[in-house]
């Protein structure tokens, strides 16, 4: 009788299949990453390379002059101040409305919790469209009113579902310890649940700031008047609209200085959008260390 030991062996893929995975995951991420690059390198190029629009792989000569035209103009940054006055209360507003909601609906003995739960299901999957928003916004007087991007936008059934999902999973032995020393609801909340809770806070933030900071149709039916209108609907105008033309953003000193020294619309365009989109893409890596974390939430089971 022939004995021996089966050796269980991690076998790996094929190497072929594997390099054709990387390939294609570059592929992807040079299609991801080179729209946003080649829009970068065309607004610091030279503005005689940067109008014959034969700039591919690298800048041809550098130029910042239409970044120094954009920093004039004070209808951008009055756009670019209304953004920020609208994404940071509604941002803070919506992790207080989630976690107070969320909190409570993780005692079990909680009375109506089973209520709750499905009265928040319904109104996620099922709303009543933009006429009932349009003449409630009217009636409650926000109409023309900053606060128009605000109020309606600073609670999310699903940023609750998440972040009651999240406290769910922290062990219910550490709120029993807390009960027996003596510390109350909101002690318990402020002093255990938060400090454990800063995956899914970073998780929720960077949605709210990254969808709030690209919003722009809601500041379009809402708010008539330009000068409280965001960013994005700033540059909507300009882009796609092209009811303001580029020379309109500047004084006819910088319109002039633009002729001489033959920068295009477009590069100016292309200035826009890097200036516009900078903040967003600087947001990411401050709640990098735990979005990764609040982001996999319920993936994995232990």
């Amino acid at each position: 009788m022939k004995t021996g030991k089966t050796k269980n062996r991690i076998r790996e893929g094929n190497p072929a299949v594997t390099v054709l995975l990387y390939v294609l995951v570059l592929l992807i991420c040079i299609a991801t990453v080179y729209p946003m690059y080649y829009v970068l390198i065309l607004s610091i190029s030279a503005p005689e390379y940067a109008a014959k629009m034969n700039v591919y792989l690298v800048p041809k000569g550098f130029s910042l002059d239409a970044y120094k035209m954009l920093a004039g103009d004070g209808e951008m940054w009055r756009a670019y101040l209304n953004t920020i006055l609208y994404t940071v209360p509604t941002t803070v507003l919506m992790l207080v409305t989630s976690v107070l909601i969320a909190y409570p609906l993780t005692y079990k003995h909680l009375a109506g919790r089973k209520f709750v739960n499905m009265f928040l299901l319904i109104p996620m999957y099922f709303s009543g469209g933009m006429i009932p928003a349009f003449l409630l916004i009217t009636k409650l007087k926000l109409y023309g009113s900053p606060l128009s991007q605000v109020l309606p936008v600073c609670f999310s059934i699903w940023n609750i579902i998440l972040m009651k999902a999240f406290f769910s999973s922290i062990p219910e032995g550490l709120r029993e310890a807390a009960k027996i020393d003596g510390a109350g609801v909101i002690p318990i909340l402020t002093n255990i649940y938060l400090p454990l809770s800063k995956p899914i806070l970073a998780v929720v933030s960077v949605y709210t700031i990254v969808g709030r900071w690209n919003s722009w149709f809601d500041a379009l039916v809402y708010l008539p008047r330009t000068e409280w209108q965001p960013l994005q609907l700033f540059l909507r105008r300009i882009l796609v609209e092209s009811t303001k033309q580029v020379t309109d953003v500047l004084d006819p000193q910088m319109a002039a200085e633009m002729v001489k020294k033959q920068m295009s619309g477009a590069q100016l365009k292309y200035a826009m959008i890097i200036f516009t989109t900078l903040p967003v893409l600087f947001t990411y890596p401050f709640f990098q260390k735990y979005f990764v974390k609040g982001v996999m939430l319920g993936s994995l089971k232990e």
